[in-house]
């Protein structure tokens, strides 16, 4: 059986998305934050030989004649004994004073600057000047190597005693060396045992206290105080005393030794109050303002000058040059249409504070400067907005919400903050409820669920009320 085939010329209509290659450069700096961004042009410039920082403007005639007429002053002074000049006005009443007294020389500000050490360097010190023998500090290193954070063991002694392999009953001596050094609690294997150390520390071992701690501790945790005195034969005068010796300890010992580096945020935006109305300025500071070397710009004017070759990678290193020239600043346009159409939207935040924070959502912000929403998640990414509330960061201001009874649209975060002032100010004998903080928001025209006030108040990180309550 033959089979025939036949050429020809057909027409068909289809949508494709292209991404050119400036789209894509776009939209790939659109959610760099402005260290980012600036970190990306330095390295363009190195890179792309047509592209150049903008020279600072010279300083003129004048401020360089004013700089040199101050520099000759500061010249004339010092050619003038000063305190010489001045000795006789300067005499305190007592002759018996010396004048050859000094103030002695203190010590250059690099002796004085100190790294904080960490809780390893800290337990190594320690450890050093309490044992001599090397394969208990090899031992003990093994260990100190293995705490956590928080200053808790997280791998066990057979774990230990097989990194070696060293001896059981070595690793279990230098636990226990390591155990006694300073912070109190330090290499303990569970909230248990570190409370136990501390306790041991202050001489309460096997004290009321520390039975409390070794057998009741689920329902510690679960505020089962009564429940805890009736076993124990203990009045609740007596639950109270030994309660406040164990809130006084530390669950975490090791924390103050492994403190988060503080983190400095760069404002993307200022919002700067003018009168009755907020003015928008971009952070520009620290970006290098580019431009096209007209140097190589002329090579594309002058024929004679170089090959083919040479004209052929200039103008590739242009395009590419004025691609980033272009996307840079459709960037900072979004990100200036974008938080326009924020402080339209919160202003009642800025003018009045947190209450009046209103519902958003990027639908809303995309459908007011007509983009696509997938344009303003981008934007509003990493970055943060200087207020005169506050410095925030971009998504903040999008929240959901609810509908009052009074048809007032109510953000989450507005009732969140009411949710925490409301557990601030309770009885803490009588704390409130789900129920009822939801029971108290209803009568004030926000109808919420007692599992939404729940989901909220954990948002929060506020126990419940079982675990709030203080013992009578």
């Amino acid at each position: 059986m033959a089979i025939q085939q036949k050429l020809g010329l057909s027409t068909r209509l289809s949508q494709r998305l292209i991404l050119t290659p400036s789209l894509q450069q776009a939209i790939k700096l659109l959610p760099l934050t402005t260290l980012e961004l600036a970190e990306v042009l330095e390295q363009e410039v190195m890179e792309n030989p047509l592209l150049e920082e903008v020279p600072q403007e010279q300083p003129s005639a004048e401020e360089i004649a004013q700089e040199e007429a101050k520099t000759e002053r500061e010249d004339i002074l010092k050619e003038i004994d000063v305190e010489k000049f001045f000795e006789d006005y300067l005499d305190d009443g007592d002759h018996r004073r010396t004048r050859s007294a000094e103030i002695p020389e203190l010590p250059p500000i690099e002796n004085t600057l100190t790294e904080q050490p960490d809780l390893y360097d800290h337990l190594m010190w320690q450890l050093h000047m309490s044992v001599s023998d090397e394969f208990t500090l090899e031992i003990g290193d093994a260990i100190i190597q293995n705490l956590d954070a928080d200053g808790l063991l997280r791998a066990s002694v057979d774990e230990i005693a097989n990194l070696g392999p060293y001896p059981m009953e070595e690793v279990q001596k230098a636990l226990t060396i390591i155990q006694g050094l300073d912070p109190a609690g330090v290499a303990a294997r569970d909230l248990n045992e570190c409370l136990r150390l501390q306790l041991r520390n202050l001489g309460l071992e096997g004290s009321p206290t520390d039975i409390m701690v070794r057998d009741h501790m689920k329902q510690l945790q679960s505020h089962q105080y009564p429940e805890i005195g009736r076993q124990m034969g203990l009045s609740p005068d007596e639950v109270s005393h030994h309660l406040e010796i164990i809130k006084r300890l530390d669950p975490k010992p090791g924390l103050k030794y492994s403190p988060d580096k503080s983190s400095y945020v760069i404002p993307d935006v200022f919002v700067v109050k003018e009168g009755d109305d907020y003015k928008i300025v971009l952070n520009d500071d620290g970006l290098p303002k580019l431009r096209i070397s007209p140097t190589y710009r002329r090579m594309l004017d002058v024929k004679e000058v170089g090959g083919e070759e040479t004209r052929n990678y200039v103008k590739e290193k242009l395009r590419s040059a004025l691609w980033l020239l272009k996307s840079v600043d459709q960037r900072q346009r979004t990100i200036y249409k974008v938080s326009e159409s924020i402080i339209r939207h919160q202003r009642g935040f800025l003018d009045s504070g947190i209450t009046h924070l209103r519902p958003l959502v990027l639908r809303d912000v995309a459908t007011d400067i007509g983009m696509h929403e997938s344009t303003v998640s981008r934007v509003v990414a990493n970055k943060y907005m200087h207020t005169p509330r506050g410095v925030y960061e971009l998504r903040f201001f999008f929240h959901s919400g609810i509908t009052s009874n009074m048809g007032e649209a109510i953000s989450s975060v507005t009732i969140k903050d009411k949710i925490r002032k409301m557990i601030e100010a309770e009885d803490p004998f009588r704390p409130l409820s789900d129920s009822r903080i939801a029971e108290l928001l209803g009568s004030d025209g926000l109808p919420l669920a007692r599992r939404t006030v729940a989901k909220y108040r954990e948002e929060l990180r506020i126990p419940p009320s079982n675990l709030r309550k203080s013992v009578q």
